[in-house]
């Protein structure tokens, strides 16, 4: 699961970094507590072969939704499914984006019921690049684009902290996420390697 991550990397490093045009109304930065419903940042390559960096908002909406207001809210969409769920299989196929951060969080449950807050970063200080898919959703005038985040099992120390983690793309993995490098997607949806990660106790904000 994701439901917190942190941006800090200026809307300029993120159009230089991903060779993306950037949007006129991208989100604020930095934002260290990132929360669903929030415009988050998203690249995505459009009908030309192009790619855009734009603003979207986090809570996707499939088309039979009647307002943004309705539930269930889907922040995340799990990879073992994605490709079936109805809500989610045409965006799978052919709407995938890259949403980029600084880290996500996850919270630690002890025995105890104690709940301890993690910032969960990329061990070599790179931008965390987390897959996603998005949808435009219409109804009544109002036109909203929207993603989810794309997650899987976790594995190694990040299963001692949760059993879910986004899944992390690197940097030779994004034209292939995009759809800009043929098929084969699917391969990307997997827990990240050992080591690639690095975990800190600290709380959003």
């Amino acid at each position: 699961m994701c439901g917190r991550f942190s941006v800090t990397l200026p809307p300029e490093a993120m159009a230089q970094l991903f060779a993306a045009v950037p949007a006129n109304d991208l989100p604020e930065v930095p934002n260290l507590n990132v929360r669903p419903t929030q415009s988050v940042f998203a690249v995505r390559t459009d009908e030309t072969g192009t790619r855009r960096l734009e603003g979207m908002r986090w809570g996707f909406l499939p088309h039979w939704y009647k307002t943004a207001k309705d539930w269930p809210l889907l922040i995340n969409a799990r990879a073992e499914t994605v490709a079936e769920k109805p809500a989610f299989r045409e965006a799978a196929r052919a709407r995938r984006c890259l949403i980029p951060s600084s880290g996500f969080y996850e919270w630690k449950t002890y025995e105890d019921g104690a709940k301890q807050p993690y910032l969960i970063t990329r061990a070599d200080a790179e931008p965390l690049v987390m897959a996603g898919i998005w949808q435009v959703w219409e109804r009544e005038g109002e036109r909203l684009s929207t993603c989810a985040i794309v997650t899987t099992a976790a594995a190694g120390a990040m299963a001692e902290l949760h059993s879910r983690m986004p899944v992390v793309l690197e940097r030779e993995d994004w034209a292939l996420w995009l759809g800009e490098a043929g098929k084969g997607a699917a391969r990307l949806m997997r827990s990240a390697p050992e080591g690639l990660l690095s975990f800190e106790a600290r709380a959003p904000g």
